[in-house]
């Protein structure tokens, strides 16, 4: 039984995908290079913007000019944000059947932590009990710290947490953190990418992953 479910954020309870693809295209196009295609981003999520726009330039792109469309797209993103996001149907009244049970709520993203702070507060008032998002200090999926931080925040032990992801990272990260993996099939990834990172099953329904929760968690 597990006291504390962690969720990512992109993918998993917010579709967020047409905004960075937008911020992602616009960073792109003021720098004057190509931009991409709505699935060529979805592809390239998962660990962290960084590494969304390194993939997003170019060939033999410099360090420099990757760093450049960097910021532009930290600064359009920071505005943007909200402009196509959403959560995915089924979500919202799950987080608050889960909380009204007492369980406790997290949110561990790659995405950087303003942004995660901001969509949290926006999208699920008073719902999530603790969020972090990428920052100093704290390395990113799939790297386990950030999971063991909130561990070490709530008083709780990996094996009494479970984590629900929808990519491969996500997959890691539990595996390095010794938590549980629930994979999701609506978000970034196929079902066919989740199984060979190592989910043993992708839920594919809200209604069933809020159903296994409530059964799987002991309230707080």
């Amino acid at each position: 039984m597990y006291k504390t479910i962690l969720f990512d954020l992109d993918g998993t309870l917010l579709n967020t995908l047409d905004d960075l693809a937008d911020s992602t295209n616009a960073a792109l196009a003021a720098g004057g290079y190509p931009t991409r295609s709505l699935e060529e981003v979805r592809s390239f999520l998962g660990n962290g913007i960084g590494n969304l726009i390194r993939l997003a330039m170019p060939e033999g792109s410099t360090p420099a000019e990757t760093e450049a469309t960097l910021e532009r797209f930290r600064r359009h993103y920071a505005l943007h944000n909200r402009c196509k996001t959403c959560p995915y149907p089924g979500i919202l009244p799950m987080l608050e059947n889960l909380s009204r049970a007492g369980v406790p709520l997290c949110v561990l993203s790659n995405k950087n932590d303003p942004n995660v702070q901001a969509l949290c507060r926006d999208f699920f008032p008073g719902l999530i009990t603790l969020a972090a998002g990428e920052k100093p200090g704290v390395a990113r999926k799939p790297d386990p710290a950030g999971v063991w931080w909130l561990c070490r925040q709530l008083d709780v032990q990996p094996s009494e947490v479970i984590l629900v992801g929808d990519s491969e990272v996500d997959a890691e990260t539990a595996r390095n953190a010794g938590v549980d993996f629930l994979a999701v099939g609506w978000g970034f990834r196929t079902e066919n990418q989740l199984l060979a990172a190592g989910a043993d099953k992708v839920w594919q329904t809200v209604a069933d992953v809020e159903k296994h929760l409530l059964q799987s968690c002991i309230p707080g």
